[in-house]
């Protein structure tokens, strides 16, 4: 029986090794399972990147075409304006720029009243600059047309070179007359009486105060010449110009710290005026009005 057995059990060896000699190693098998079979993950990656390689090259000539939707409708005309108005806006930086250069010149020549020339003299160049700015804003004018009733949405691109012209008109104009330039004078001689486009009040005021930080040292310059008299002027507009400005509602915004600036130009002046009454070089009006009284009086007497 055991006989019997052990040569049962060598016959069945002996069969699987010879119908399966050399066995093939796991290890090397692997490499070429995990090469040849894919996984879901690949196949779901392959066949994405042939539907929509498909959809690339063949989909979209054969797709319907669809209308264009509202959103694109909106942005279309958003394009359109903002093209439109870039190129209004560089219209108006062209006539900006010219009217900035024509300031220049205005200051440069007013600076020479400084230097206690005859005021006719100086303020013949200046003057004659007014005929080009008013013809720039005539242009100016013409170029706003393009937007009517719109002319607010562009008017920061021409504000501050306004508001420099207002301040060299208005010392001209005190130069020559001793008096406040007024608004209506102002629009008459920049052409703005048009209603569409006048002189923005804000822009006139702002001027104005621009106009009284030159005044302090005119008047030093003044006084140095030997003009004794000319602190008292000067103070006597600018306080009412002062007292003026009071009447208004201002809010704390640029045109109230020009406001600000304004009570230490009069403040300067009241200082160069006292130093020149301290040290008798003016007489006050009221003295010489005593003055006259007494020459008037003094003949009677004889």
């Amino acid at each position: 029986m055991k006989l019997a057995f052990r040569n049962a059990f060598f016959t069945f060896s002996s069969s699987r090794f010879v119908l399966n000699p050399n066995p093939p190693k796991l290890p090397s098998l692997l490499p070429f399972a995990v090469r040849t079979v894919p996984t879901v993950t690949e196949t779901l990656r392959s066949l994405s990147a042939r539907f929509c390689s498909a959809t690339m090259e063949g989909g979209e000539g054969h797709a319907p075409s669809s209308p264009p939707s509202l959103l694109e409708k909106q942005f279309e005309g958003f394009r359109v304006q903002l093209d439109e108005s870039g190129s209004l806006r560089e219209r108006i930086r062209a006539v900006v720029m010219e009217i900035e250069s024509t300031t220049r010149l205005i200051h440069a020549g007013l600076l020479l009243v400084h230097q206690s020339r005859p005021t006719p003299e100086v303020l013949a160049k200046p003057k004659a600059q007014i005929g080009v700015l008013k013809e720039l804003y005539n242009r100016l004018a013409e170029v706003l047309r393009d937007c009517p009733s719109q002319h607010y949405r562009y008017h920061g691109d021409w504000r501050g070179e306004t508001q420099t012209v207002v301040s060299l008109l208005a010392f001209m104009h005190w130069l020559e007359t001793g008096n406040l330039l007024l608004h209506a004078e102002a629009e008459e001689k920049l052409g703005l009486n048009d209603s569409e486009f006048g002189l923005d009040v804000e822009d006139y005021l702002v001027g104005l105060c621009f106009m009284s930080n030159e005044l302090p040292r005119y008047v030093v310059n003044q006084v140095t010449a030997g003009d004794y008299d000319c602190p008292r002027k000067v103070l006597k507009f600018l306080t009412e110009l002062h007292a003026a400005f009071r009447m208004l509602n201002l809010r704390n915004d640029f045109l109230r710290k020009k406001f600000d600036s304004m009570k230490y130009d009069l403040r300067r002046v009241e200082e160069v005026h006292y130093d020149v009454k301290i040290r008798g070089l003016s007489a006050t009006d009221d003295s010489t009005g005593d003055k006259t009284n007494q020459d008037q009086e003094q003949p009677q007497g004889v």
